[in-house]
């Protein structure tokens, strides 16, 4: 079960679609809903559209912030669907436009199951579920691939040591014969971090892609404390750290941002919103009484 505020959300980069793929995401999620719209002003990428978006209860954040980042298939969004024919119905309006990496079909693991990419270069896994319970609707998965196929396993105990109220599943692996993968690395496992479900697998197939920025995932943290606490433990990569943003040491893109700072951009003053941004565009991380500061005008 989800509580909002969620403590860790997905945050996904668009170069000038934030706002239409909101509406797009709406408009075929039943349980869907924008949650709030701000433009941060005088930005390194200009004036910049940041979409907080409900789905199923979840939490996303879309942003317009220029072409400098595509999306690929090493993280993907599982679907958790009670029906075939809620499958069919999502694969028919996500695939529009977009791509089929595998195809709508059945398979050992799902009678009814396709990977696609819509029109954004987003990925989606469309899986049902039939008689299997459905917790969390919507499961965000990352793939481990190239130099860091084989990491799989590793990466998930870390963030499991990382993040409060986590645990680790069963782990399906390869077996001999499903080469290239190397067997008894992670085939898919499933785990939680604060009570939140996420999964991952390792894919020794030649990919031609990794991380990056487009997709992020959000650390909201309410006390200096706590950033600083997730900060100091998920960063790897100094060159990295940028406006609350890092690298962790598998070159995953996590922000770990203020639940303070969240609430004075929503606040619609556009004067001190722009002194806000000032503020942080300066930050590695961030500082909360320098943007409390800031906020003010002191």
């Amino acid at each position: 079960m989800i509580f909002m505020r969620q403590k860790i959300t997905p945050h996904l980069w668009y170069d000038k679609e934030a706002k239409e793929a909101a509406q797009f995401y709406v408009s075929i999620f039943k349980d869907a809903k924008i949650k709030s719209t701000a433009t941060l002003r005088n930005t390194p990428s200009g004036d910049t559209d940041v979409v907080t978006l409900e789905l199923f209860g979840q939490e996303f954040t879309l942003i317009s912030a220029g072409p400098l980042f595509k999306f690929n298939p090493s993280v993907s969004f599982v679907v958790a669907c009670s029906t075939k024919e809620e499958t069919d119905v999502l694969y028919d309006a996500l695939s529009k436009n977009g791509g089929i990496l595998i195809p709508l079909g059945a398979y050992s693991f799902s009678e009814r199951y396709a990977w696609i990419t819509d029109k954004y270069g987003l990925s989606w896994q469309l899986m049902t579920y039939g008689n299997q319970p459905i917790g969390q609707k919507i499961i965000p998965t990352v793939m481990f691939v190239g130099k860091l196929a084989g990491k799989c396993e590793e990466a998930v105990n870390f963030y499991a040591s990382v993040f409060h109220n986590s645990a680790v599943g069963e782990i399906m692996r390869y077996n001999k014969g499903e080469e290239p993968d190397v067997p008894g690395t992670v085939k898919h496992v499933s785990y939680k971090l604060e009570d939140e479900e996420f999964a991952a697998m390792d894919s020794a197939l030649e990919h031609k892609f990794n991380f990056n920025e487009a997709t992020s995932f959000v650390v909201h943290c309410e006390t200096q404390e706590e950033i600083d606490y997730y900060w100091n433990k998920l960063s790897a990569d100094p060159k990295a750290e940028i406006c609350g943003w890092l690298k962790d040491k598998y070159g995953f893109s996590w922000q770990v941002v203020s639940n303070a700072m969240d609430r004075m951009m929503q606040s619609g003053d556009e004067k001190a919103m722009a002194r806000v941004t000032e503020a942080f565009l300066k930050m590695k991380k961030f500082d909360i009484a320098a943007l409390e500061k800031a906020y003010r005008g002191d």
